[in-house]
């Protein structure tokens, strides 16, 4: 019984300090008069920047200052696993918890000395975007909308010029922080991830998010678990102090224990602080409680203790109350105040009106839409045509949007107008196809590129083309002297014959020579006696494959031989392409 009695006090007691850190935590961002976080990108109050310079992970963009509850889960013992119930704030999104954890594994293996728990990236994606909107994400992770912070164009918040060309946040004259763990494009570029091997580096996207924003809190060599680069990691997402308690108080509350919920079920919060800030869109004040004199919080009913005055006893005479202290302050003479004069209003400035993104500015990047191989003999047209599509910064088909497919490299193939650049339009599915492609006479390889006009900083798509040895369609003898030699002994000339195709010399060419015999119905068939070639060893072979027609597409065939046959026999030579050709050996009687 008493050892019952003292795990209940050791469990109250941990209740309480848990409780009374949060309210602490709370005071300190919520209190009444409470000095926003940040104002224009720029930290006030007690929001003391961190001693290093520079931009920050999010552009010091507005940020959920909701505060975990204070039932908070159970702590977790040795052994017993993770936590599977708790108050509701204590639930991850599926997809958004295997994230953090999946990013925490990377950087163990890249950076050990780091030490980045994954509920630190859950403390700041809390607060950045609610879990990625209570897990509002598909089956790769990606959110299901953009998730976008405001425009930061220096009106209420900081002043960052585009940096990306609108690639990310759809904004090609201010950047915006992006995706769940709220990046702008700048830092972005610098850290972002491609954690779900999709080949792609997508804010909106949890896995590459978190893992980015691990390696991010993780820069300079920092170790998280000392406390003095926990902060400074911390406050380099965010340049306030208030951001760092809040962060801070997510991170205990999820240390003690989490449980994982379904996809878009997650809690989400719904104070910000940008809607606590004097000036700014949204703003709305938060409460306040006016002490009343005596230290009580004014309430109704009279009762002790409430802050309200008690109500006399029957039979008693309630004193008048006495007068305040007055100030007196000696009487001045009034000034005579000077001429006015009216101060001209200011002639308004118009709001210019934003220009919608054009299809070619929409567009995020571009992907081969399946091309095949792009090989074709020289002088004959391509079978493939290289294709691409476009897509948005959230995997949307962009229509309409110019794209460029170029020759390049040292080649003479040419689209079917016989130019070396031109530009298709986008269709509704995003797909562009260059016209079709034709081999010149050059065989090797070259390339086409596939880019958005007027786009050179967006990455193009290249596709790699082979040209092959071409097809001859005339084969013809080289000299008229006829080719003769007595049995049992050798040609006296050597035959040279020349591929052509189209009446140019097609070089590289294979041949087949064969001895063939003509039989009654004029069909042609391999002659197995007659003259013959030798092979390495001095054999007799009648047939001769894989012979190459020089750079000038003419070949020379090997010595000839007669055997004991006499009289008229036939040589057969065949291109490739089908182009034959059929040659008068005679062999006659020895001397």
């Amino acid at each position: 019984m008493a050892a019952h009695i003292r795990h209940r006090l050791r469990k109250g007691a941990t209740t309480t300090a848990v409780a009374a850190a949060a309210v602490a935590a709370l005071s300190a961002s919520q209190a009444p008069g409470a000095t926003p976080a940040t104002i224009g990108g720029q930290p006030t109050g007690d929001a003391t920047p961190p001693t290093s310079s520079g931009s920050t992970a999010t552009g010091d963009s507005p940020y959920y200052t909701d505060l975990p509850p204070l039932n908070t889960p159970n702590p977790v013992g040795p052994g017993e696993g993770p936590v599977v119930t708790g108050p509701a704030e204590a639930g991850i999104p599926a997809t958004v918890l295997a994230a953090y954890k999946k990013a925490e594994q990377h950087v163990k293996n890249t950076r050990p000395g780091c030490n980045l728990p994954w509920q630190l990236l859950a403390g700041i994606g809390k607060v950045e975007s609610g879990q990625a909107r209570g897990g509002r994400v598909d089956a790769n992770g990606t959110t299901l909308s953009p998730i976008l912070g405001p425009v930061l164009n220096g009106n209420g918040f900081a002043n960052i010029s585009d940096t990306d060309d609108g690639a990310h946040d759809g904004d090609s004259r201010y950047d915006r922080a992006v995706g769940p763990m709220q990046f702008i494009p700048s830092t972005w570029a610098d850290w972002g991830q491609d954690a779900n091997g999709d080949g792609r580096k997508d804010p909106n996207n949890i896995y590459d998010a978190a893992q980015a924003a691990g390696m991010y809190l993780c820069a300079n060599n920092r170790d998280l678990a000392v406390k003095a680069d926990l902060d400074r990691a911390i406050l380099s997402y965010n340049q306030s102090r208030e951001y760092l308690r809040t962060v801070l108080s997510w991170f205990e509350f999820y240390k003690r224990g989490t449980h994982q919920v379904p996809d878009g079920s997650g809690v989400q919060p719904v104070d910000r602080s940008d809607s606590r800030t004097p000036g700014r869109p949204g703003y709305t004040p938060l409460p306040t409680t006016v002490p009343s004199p005596s230290g009580t919080t004014p309430s109704t009913g009279g009762k002790p203790g409430t802050g309200t005055t008690p109500s006399p006893a029957p039979g008693t005479t309630t004193p008048p109350p006495k007068p305040a202290p007055v100030e007196t302050i000696p009487s001045r003479p009034s000034p005579t105040p000077p001429p006015t004069t009216p101060t001209p209003k200011p002639t308004p400035t118009p709001t210019p009106t934003p220009t919608p993104a054009t299809p070619a500015e929409r567009v995020n990047r571009l992907a081969d839409a399946g091309t095949g191989t792009l090989t074709a003999p020289a002088g004959t047209e391509f079978a493939e045509r290289p294709s691409v599509v476009a897509r948005d910064a959230w995997g949307n088909a962009v229509a309409d949007a110019p794209v460029r497919f170029e020759i390049t490299g040292d080649t003479d193939a040419r689209f079917a107008d016989g130019t070396t650049a031109v530009t298709v339009t986008t269709g509704s599915d995003g797909t562009a196809t260059a016209p079709a492609l034709r081999a010149g006479e050059k065989t090797g390889q070259f390339t086409v590129r596939a880019a958005v006009a007027e786009r050179p900083a967006l990455a193009p798509v290249a596709f790699t083309a082979t040209v092959t040895i071409g097809a001859a369609d005339t084969l013809t003898r080289t000299g008229e002297t006829g080719l003769t030699a007595a049995a049992e002994g050798e040609f006296a000339q050597r035959l040279t014959v020349k591929a052509t195709r189209k009446g140019a010399a097609v070089p590289g060419t294979t041949l087949t020579a064969t001895m063939v015999t003509t039989a009654a119905d004029g069909t042609q068939a391999p002659s197995d006696k007659g003259p013959y070639f030798k092979d390495a060893q001095g054999n007799p072979l009648r047939t001769l494959t894989g012979l190459t027609t020089d750079a000038s597409g003419v070949l020379q065939l090997p010595a000839m031989y007669a055997d004991g046959q006499t009289g008229t026999f036939l040589l057969r030579l065949t291109a490739k392409g089908g182009a034959s050709l059929t040659v008068e050996l005679k062999v006659t009687a020895a001397a």
